[in-house]
């Protein structure tokens, strides 16, 4: 059974559930949930119209009957984004109760939504590791490290997909990786556990593609496919949320770099790398792009942007997305061979 006093969870949202979950298990040991658990939300912290962690601390401080243990779920503890909010659990945790595991989720409240999530205050980080207790935080990383995540995610399912159903999940859901939690869930409620999943199999289930990342979008155009490029301009722009103006921000700044390599002399990634202030890989994309293209392609480039930038600030009629469908295109056909 364990004895952790208190464990903080933080981290990207669509990952606190398993966590919580687990932390709560682990908690319990073998104890009836029905008795040893309680679980506390924002508005357990309401009084009159502020919100005060005193419940919190006071269920913290209960000892528990007819079990060993007693574990306090606090849910929506975010709220408590300053330092003098949470004085009262950190004074707590000076000398928690040895009898009560408190599980603090660092999540955004509900009711009414709050807009923005503060970081976990540096003095209740501190006093919960004082305390003997864990903070973990959930996240799925980024890039490479997003990507493996998704992987193990597919390998670790009840359900087994075949390789290309597992490439038509990863491609499928983009930038929202978080998506496959709930798509595995599903599979495994229609199809059972152990069941054999193949592209045919997984393909009802995956709905609208998900955002990309911005350089799916150049790498795209770069590689002169036109037909993919205005496939991940129609994700950025639909699942990706973005604005038709934030995707010319991003091309703007994709030819800039191509403009500023072209007649440099720069003949290799580290040294584009130190004259565009970026990593040695994308500057090793854009050296690439920028010799494909040569100079008069990338002035070609730059007249479009400027062009589609007049047309999304009125000069045409046509809707932005149009605009912005259109510029992609052309920009791709430049680089075809």
């Amino acid at each position: 059974m364990s004895t952790t006093p208190v464990v903080l969870i933080s981290g990207d949202e669509a990952l606190l559930g398993d966590a919580v979950r687990d932390a709560v298990d682990e908690a319990l040991g073998g104890e009836d949930r029905s008795l040893a658990l309680e679980e506390l939300t924002e508005e357990n912290y309401r009084v009159d119209a502020d919100m005060d962690l005193a419940s919190l601390v006071d269920a913290a401080q209960t000892p528990p009957m007819l079990t060993s243990r007693r574990v306090v779920v606090a849910r929506h503890v975010g709220r408590f984004g300053r330092a003098a909010d949470v004085e009262s659990l950190i004074r707590y945790l000076a000398d928690p109760l040895d009898t009560t595991t408190l599980v603090l989720v660092w999540e955004k409240g509900v009711n009414p939504v709050q807009q923005r999530l503060a970081s976990v205050p540096k003095s209740l980080s501190e006093a919960v590791a004082a305390a003997g207790g864990r903070v973990l935080k959930c996240s799925l990383g980024r890039g490479r490290d997003a990507d493996k995540w998704v992987a193990a995610q597919l390998a670790d399912a009840a359900v087994r997909l075949d390789g290309r159903a597992r490439a038509m999940v990863a491609e499928r859901i983009g930038e929202d990786r978080t998506r496959v939690i709930g798509l595995l869930s599903t599979l495994e409620g229609v199809f059972g556990p152990g069941a054999e999943i193949g592209p045919a199999d997984v393909a009802p289930y995956l709905g609208e593609a998900g955002g990309v990342t911005p350089w799916e979008l150049t790498d795209a155009i770069d590689s002169g496919d036109i037909a993919a490029a205005i496939d991940r301009l129609h994700r950025t722009l639909g699942a990706g949320a973005r604005h038709p103006f934030v995707v010319l921000a991003g091309l703007n700044s994709h030819y800039a770099r191509l403009l500023r390599l072209d007649g440099s002399g720069i003949a290799d990634e580290n040294s584009a790398a130190s004259a565009l202030g970026i990593k040695p890989y994308p500057a090793k994309k854009a050296l690439a792009a920028s010799r494909r293209l040569g100079s008069e392609k990338i002035a070609r480039a730059v007249r479009l942007l400027g062009d589609a930038d007049l047309d999304l600030r009125g000069r045409s009629a046509w809707p932005p997305e149009l605009v912005a469908e259109v510029l992609v295109a052309r920009l791709a056909s430049l680089s075809r061979r």
